[in-house]
């Protein structure tokens, strides 16, 4: 009985970790994510360092947002330079830009010239790139995999995302142990050099012309174009948007209803971590499933996870309600992917992606901002019970949209045969 369990599960991996080229840009990618997962430590550590005593939390929290939000600035900015490049120098130029600022700030870290001001502004110059450069790894997966490999190739990015978030900040506390913040920071400029230098050597196919629709408002153009694809980045964006409380409410949660310390906390993400780890595995090897109705149903169960946080303090209840959260995440990056991977033709897929990640990486910060002023207002507990609320209630009308859209097609079709097949 196990081995009739283990078989199809693995054999949905193999034939993409037998791909030379791929094993070699997993490999890569899974050192590069390990050093962004440091990085969660090491860049608001090291700027409470450099901040003055009572400006530590905004120093940091400026800090941390600097090393993503610029990624969308320079997606929307930068497309009329950008949009044009391979998948692969896209990659290339995107991590040669974070190594260059990360190497830059150990350098004065060192040297004892950096401020706070410098700190954050180099951490923003590093990122300008950032939603190119993701658009270019996704792209160079569709390269190599034109078939249903997509899904598990994708699932493996996702899965290596996760574990670094789980295992990173292990390692960055060990660092802190003998050096400081910029320590991080400079093994995280190495970990993007070792990409760099995987991704240029990569033998990639050869990439059909780009289309003179280059660039992120091409992006958008070409999405309006594709009702479906537009509808699922929609979609997509109130997801993380009625995520992004979470990441506030939680922590006030466990150390105002549970009375717990940073430990629980970050016990709670661990929990969730791994749950995603799990998750992402098991969605990679379902390359059957229907991917509409997959998205649907993780919106929903994801919403489900959090009611628990508005109905009880108890410890083990809520942990394992985001533990199980996590499990039922773990295949959105992949399915959601896929499904532009697939829809976009190969000479748009850098720009269509490249939109998809200015709208993404924007929403869980935005819900977030909106998640302070609703913790004051509800209460770190109602925060999450609303969210779930909110997002059962999403899926809710994106299924109801479904089915309507599905029952108009289908009258439409009906009206349109001829009267004696209609009889």
């Amino acid at each position: 009985m196990v081995d009739r369990i283990r078989i199809p599960f693995l054999s949905a991996y193999r034939p993409v970790l037998t791909d030379k080229r791929y094993s070699r840009l997993i490999s890569a990618s899974a050192v590069s994510f390990l050093g962004d997962g440091m990085a969660l430590v090491g860049i608001p550590w090291l700027a409470i360092q450099l901040a003055k005593p009572d400006q530590g939390g905004v120093v940091a929290g400026l800090s941390l947002a600097a090393y993503t939000l610029p990624g969308a600035l320079g997606a929307l900015a930068l497309g009329r330079w950008f949009g044009g490049l391979s998948a692969q120098k896209l990659v290339v130029a995107s991590t040669g830009l974070r190594a260059l600022g990360l190497a830059t700030i150990a350098i004065l870290a060192a040297t004892d010239r950096l401020n706070a001001f410098s700190y954050i502004a180099l951490l923003a110059a590093s990122s300008l790139f950032s939603a190119w450069g993701n658009a270019g790894l996704y792209a160079i997966v569709s390269q190599l995999f034109a078939d249903g490999r997509q899904l598990p190739a994708n699932a493996l990015l996702s899965v290596s995302q996760q574990i670094s978030i789980i295992i990173g900040p292990a390692i960055a506390g060990m660092i802190l142990l003998q050096l400081n913040g910029s320590a991080i920071l400079a093994v995280n400029a190495g970990s993007y050099l070792i990409l760099l230098t995987t991704v240029a050597h990569l033998k990639l196919p050869q990439q059909l012309a780009a289309t003179r629709r280059t660039g992120v408002m091409a992006g958008f153009r070409i999405l309006a174009q594709r009702p479906q694809l537009a509808s699922l980045l929609l979609i997509t964006a109130v997801f993380f948007f009625l995520y992004g409380p979470v990441e506030i409410g939680l922590p006030l949660y466990v150390a105002g209803n549970l009375a717990g310390s940073g430990q629980l906390l970050g016990a709670f993400w661990t929990a969730f971590g791994v749950g995603a780890v799990i998750g992402g595995f098991a969605g990679g090897a379902l390359a059957r499933a229907p991917r509409w109705p997959a998205v649907i149903a993780i919106i929903f169960g994801w919403g489900l996870t959090l009611l628990p946080f508005g109905m009880t303090d108890s410890t083990s209840a809520t942990m394992t309600s985001f533990a199980l959260g996590g499990l039922i995440y773990g295949p959105f990056p992949a399915f959601t992917i896929s499904l532009f991977q697939q829809a976009a033709d190969a000479s748009e897929l850098t720009s269509v992606l490249a939109a998809r990640s200015a709208v993404t990486t924007t929403a869980t910060p935005l819900g977030a901002a909106l998640g302070g002023p609703l913790v004051t207002l509800w209460g770190a507990a109602d925060t999450l019970l609303y969210s779930g609320i909110a997002t059962i209630t999403l899926a809710a009308l994106v299924t109801a949209s479904m089915l309507l859209l599905n029952r108009s097609t289908l009258r439409g079709e009906v009206k349109d045969l001829p009267r004696e097949v209609k009889l």
